[in-house]
């Protein structure tokens, strides 16, 4: 097998045409023939580059709207046809089929049909058809054919035409296949599980996922852990869609909680209130709200200033200089935002190596979205928690009642347990957390390290009681005992926030009438694994 072959014949057919003229008018300079179809013959001819028709070369118009173009053997057989096998060249010369060797295609744009929420109708006119049978034609003969379906791979393709006297390896095909080949997996992914949720069917027999590369990391949770981040094509606000400002690269465990930090931040309406979540290890350390962005980003801050050393801020508003001022007072890793003032901006270029990430909006918490976790030899598949707990949802089961205050407060501790690892016990007062036990193997230990952090920071801000006096309790999942319940009064909590549902309720209810308490169920629970 020859490793290196000539590019004589391209065929170019695209629906992004980013780059179209200029790809075009290079390899025309490298005498290489042009065939094009529809809007890509026009583009290039507007541009005064000589080009074929495909409809010139099969003999047959394109028809049916667009439909019917390239799926012909004219088209086919010059990119399917074994240039070393006799009797391929035989049938080539019968026919006059004449060989293609580079097939430049991307594929209607299906995803951003979706993106932007096209009907049902649209969506369908926009399943491409000619394009995949064609890349997937030209990815099975990379022994001879190259097949360009991304944008980013035209500069390559033509120094490798440079570097080679107007051929191309056989190593460099293989890579062009095994991107195109992607290409149109991830396209079929994305109609197939569009088709999926239109069709309301839950759990479809076979379920594609795919993704795009937007960075190569260092090494992922350890340092020798290979890794890479990809992102799926939903446009969903967030560190995928984030712009960067200043910073180091992002790292895996940035990724992972920063992501968390913004998707937790998002549980709060910017419209209502200022809000600021301090993530470390995908558990808040803090969360608050405040009449600004800096008094939200001081109570949080001051939940557990020990373990926001190092952390990820999220916030629900843009940053503005006072908030930037008082972020930069410590170690912080990443910063993400919707937008920030000049001032912030300025305030954080001083500081190198902390990373400013903006981004369109928020993440809307309410939007329903498939997550996916990987286990042994398969995936798990669910619908994101999307939950939400309204004051008319509430069900008071004690003799007490809380007060006004106390159901902000409760509300707001269910939001943030929402988002801390199981089993989670959240203590807050006054619309700020003081206390969060995280990921503990029973709820009791996590009544106790939420209760540990709040008398430790009530000490380190000179203070004579915990911090956690008087404050909402949260538990992601009922109190199977009284023990947890009990805890957390000892800690100070005087109301409660819990889904209900255990066989012991009745035992719990009893305690937190004997202590006094103040307790709602939500009849929903939050585990977060």
């Amino acid at each position: 097998m020859t490793d290196l072959h000539p590019v004589r014949r391209a065929l170019l057919s695209v629906s992004d045409k980013t780059g179209l003229i200029e790809l075009g008018q290079a390899l025309a300079a490298r005498g290489v023939e042009l065939l094009s179809t529809g809007g890509s013959a026009k583009a290039l001819r507007d541009a005064g580059l000589t080009v074929k028709d495909v409809s010139d070369v099969t003999g047959f118009p394109e028809m049916m709207d667009g439909r019917v173009k390239t799926l012909h053997p004219m088209v086919h057989g010059g990119l399917l046809a074994l240039r070393d096998n006799d009797t391929h060249v035989a049938a080539m010369n019968e026919h006059g089929i004449g060989a293609i060797d580079l097939l430049v295609v991307n594929l209607y744009p299906f995803e951003a049909a979706l993106a932007r929420g096209a009907d049902y109708d649209e969506m369908i006119e926009n399943i491409d058809i000619g394009g995949p049978a064609m890349i997937r034609a030209a990815s099975k003969n990379h022994q001879f054919v190259n097949v360009v379906t991304d944008v980013q791979d035209y500069e390559a393709l033509l120094a490798e035409l440079d570097a080679n006297d107007g051929q191309t390896s056989y190593a460099f095909r293989q890579r062009l296949s095994q991107t195109a080949y992607a290409r149109t997996a991830a396209y079929d992914a994305a109609v197939s599980n569009w088709m999926a949720s239109a069709i309301e069917e839950k759990t479809p027999r076979r379920r594609a996922f795919a993704g795009e590369l937007k960075q190569t990391l260092r090494y992922g949770e350890n340092s020798h852990q290979e890794a890479a981040f990809y992102t799926d094509g939903s446009n969903r606000p967030g560190v995928a869609t984030a712009v960067q400002l200043q910073g180091k690269e992002l790292s895996y465990n940035n990724i992972n909680d920063t992501d968390a930090a913004y998707e937790l931040v998002a549980e709060f309406d910017p419209a209502e209130s200022p809000a600021v979540a301090i993530i470390k290890h995908a558990n808040p350390c803090g969360v608050a709200r405040g009449a600004t962005l800096a008094e939200a980003y001081q109570k949080a801050f001051d939940c557990d200033r020990t373990s926001a050393f190092g952390g990820i801020v999220a916030l629900n508003q843009p940053l503005d200089a006072e908030t930037a001022a008082k972020i930069t007072e410590i170690f912080t890793e990443v910063v993400i935002a919707p937008g920030a003032s000049d001032e912030a901006r300025e305030i954080f270029a001083a500081k190198k190596n902390l990373r400013l990430l903006l981004t369109d909006g928020l993440p809307d918490p309410r939007k329903p979205i498939v997550a996916y976790k990987q286990v042994a030899g398969g995936m798990l598949v669910q619908d994101k928690d999307v939950g939400y707990v309204g004051m008319e949802d509430l069900k008071v089961v004690t003799e007490k009642a809380p007060s006004d205050a106390q159901m902000q407060d409760l509300l707001f501790a269910w939001k943030v347990a929402k988002h801390v690892k199981s089993n989670a016990i959240v203590y807050v007062k006054d619309n700020a957390t003081v206390g969060v036990g995280a990921g503990q193997m029973s709820r009791l230990d996590s009544a106790n390290v939420a209760a540990a952090k709040a008398g430790r920071m009530a000490a380190e801000l000179g203070l004579d009681e915990s911090l956690a006096k008087g404050c909402a309790v949260a538990s992601d999942a009922f109190f199977p005992f009284a023990d947890g319940l009990l805890e957390a009064a000892a800690a100070g909590g005087a109301c409660v926030i819990q889904p209900g549902g255990s066989m012991r309720d009745d035992e719990v209810i009893k305690a937190a009438n004997e202590k006094g308490l103040a307790m709602v169920f939500t009849g929903m629970r939050h585990f977060r694994h």
